[in-house]
């Protein structure tokens, strides 16, 4: 819902309950990194109000949410999860989004879900493969962080101009928005499950 679209009937009336949305709202700005002062500039609600809301000491009117939704890169709706069904999604097997690019195979395990900000999936590469060609998605957004987990065989990681190699077990964490690929150089496959959490790093 756009702050524009707000009317001034609307933008007085408080919502019904201060005891979910509250943590809900501490919960994703500690996700993004945030202080109350940052989020209080990225939203113009003064960081006072936003701790009292947090606390849930206070409900906020519907004016004050859509900002303050806004300041997480949310809809209104998706804070409140107004948009949601249900708390759990399962995702099985023989349904997940699958794709297929020359010798890298790979899978994604969470549903598309709104406001999402992490993202897991299971990759396989043949001997030879590599990721990062030109048919694979783009860069990952600006404070992107990255974790792999290597399940079978070994991997090797570059990155700014880096070599870091991985056997079975192995992990590795880093900024997914810097250029990189993987590379499977042995003689087997390789599989390893990889974790993108968005916006974790202050710009």
């Amino acid at each position: 819902m756009p702050i524009a679209a707000e009317t001034t009937a609307k933008s007085t009336k408080y919502l019904g309950s201060s005891a979910s949305v509250g943590p809900r709202i501490k919960a994703l700005r500690d996700a993004m990194s945030l202080s109350l002062r940052d989020l209080a500039e990225r939203t113009g609600v003064s960081a006072p109000m936003l701790s009292q809301v947090e606390r849930g000491e206070t409900s906020p009117t519907l004016a004050v949410a859509t900002k303050i939704a806004a300041g997480l890169d949310l809809t209104l709706s998706q804070l409140l999860r107004l948009d949601e069904g249900e708390h759990v999604a399962v995702s099985r097997v023989g349904e997940r989004r699958r794709y297929e690019r020359g010798g890298h195979r790979f899978e994604e395990l969470t549903p598309p879900l709104p406001g999402q900000r992490a993202d897991v999936s299971v990759h396989t590469l043949k001997p030879g493969a590599t990721t990062g060609g030109p048919a694979d998605p783009p860069m990952h957004e600006p404070g992107s962080r990255e974790t792999a987990v290597v399940l079978e065989g070994s991997l090797a990681l570059f990155i700014e101009g880096m070599r870091y190699d991985l056997a079975e077990g192995d992990s590795v964490t880093f900024d997914a928005d810097l250029p990189h690929h993987f590379e499977n150089d042995g003689d087997d496959p390789t599989r390893f499950l990889a974790v993108i959490a968005a916006g974790l790093r202050r710009s």
